[in-house]
């Protein structure tokens, strides 16, 4: 620890607000506690619970940091007592609790995972938070399989290129959501079977037209978006809410959920514990990493901005034309 500065440039949540929240500041490097890693942050990502935190809607768990960033890839800085399998100066991305918009940052070891052989640090920072959550809606509690169909909300978000790219290499057809036609173009060549335009549109019964019905929905809107999930479900079909962009409450047909056998389920990833993430992290790396290695799938990256300009880049992020991540850069 004697060769690590004193002090760190990180960006803080000022008082809860808009993107102008966001303002650059100087603090003591954190010290890894028993478990932990203390990684040299080259990268973080930026996502919607990151201004939901800055909003005031979203507090970091206890025991977090205050700071936001749930992303980051860099290098090992310092090993906390009891970690094992890590040297200092490895290369690694990793799922944070908090905290990754800055120099240095603290993340429990279980939640680091080495980059993809030929990523760099900014591809790399651009997986943990999206892969983690699709790997565990999508596969793990959507039991999304081989042959079967799915219906993805917000198709050019960050999860939503990672969710379509993922469902088609294990073999599913794809059916998302879009704002308008380009991101329909876009995610068309990501792999989308079908792209619908939810603006101005009836996309309930487009897709149903299109699909007949579908296996799985992973729906990041709730609200009124919910009763018309179920509705397009198959039997035995399953319906993953991991976002509320729509609101909170819906009024669904118990009815429905019970003729046709559906579940209907959802979580959240930051308050998770560290055990479930380590092992979502071992069957990324298994199963999801050598897809990543080999091209068939990549995240997509939009714009990137240096981590002093944070507000600016949750600002592009809120301005919704993105298709892909939005990333900041130490």
């Amino acid at each position: 620890m004697s060769a690590l500065p004193a002090t760190m440039m990180c960006v803080e949540i000022r008082t809860p607000g808009g993107p102008e929240a966001l303002v650059p500041a100087q603090r003591p490097v954190p010290q890894p506690r028993h478990g932990e890693l203390l990684i040299k942050v080259a990268a973080s990502g930026v996502n919607r619970p990151d201004l939901a935190q800055r909003a005031g809607s979203y507090p970091p768990p206890p025991g977090a940091s205050d700071l936001p960033g749930l992303e980051a890839a860099g290098t090992v800085a310092a090993l906390g007592p009891g970690v094992s399998g890590w040297s200092v100066g490895d290369a690694l991305c990793a799922l944070t609790p908090g905290g990754s918009y800055a120099e240095y940052c603290t993340v429990p070891a279980p939640q680091c995972l080495p980059p993809p052989r030929g990523f760099d640090m900014l591809h790399a920072a651009a997986l943990p938070e999206n892969y983690f959550t699709v790997w565990h809606n999508l596969f793990e509690r959507g039991r999304l399989g081989p042959g079967e169909s799915v219906l993805i909300h917000g198709g050019a978000s960050g999860i939503g290129t990672t969710a379509i790219q993922l469902a088609k290499a294990f073999g599913a057809t794809v059916f998302t959501t879009v704002r308008n036609a380009q991101k329909a173009e876009a995610v068309v060549r990501l792999g989308a079977d079908h792209a619908v335009i939810y603006k101005d549109n009836d996309w309930a019964a487009e897709v149903k037209k299109l699909s007949g019905g579908v296996d799985v929905v992973l729906d990041m809107v709730a609200g009124d978006y919910l009763p018309k999930n179920l509705q397009l479900l198959k039997q035995d079909g399953r319906c993953v809410v991991i976002a509320l962009q729509g609101g909170a409450t819906a009024t669904i047909s118990a009815g429905l959920v019970m003729v046709n056998r559906l579940t209907l389920t959802g979580s959240t990833l930051r308050p998770q514990s560290v055990e479930n993430k380590g092992r979502m992290a071992r069957g990324l790396q298994e199963k999801v990493w050598p897809l990543l290695e080999s091209g068939k799938v990549r995240p997509i990256l939009y714009k990137t901005f240096p981590l002093k300009e944070a507000a600016a880049a949750h600002a592009e992020l809120e301005r919704a034309d993105h298709v892909g991540k939005v990333m900041l850069t130490v």
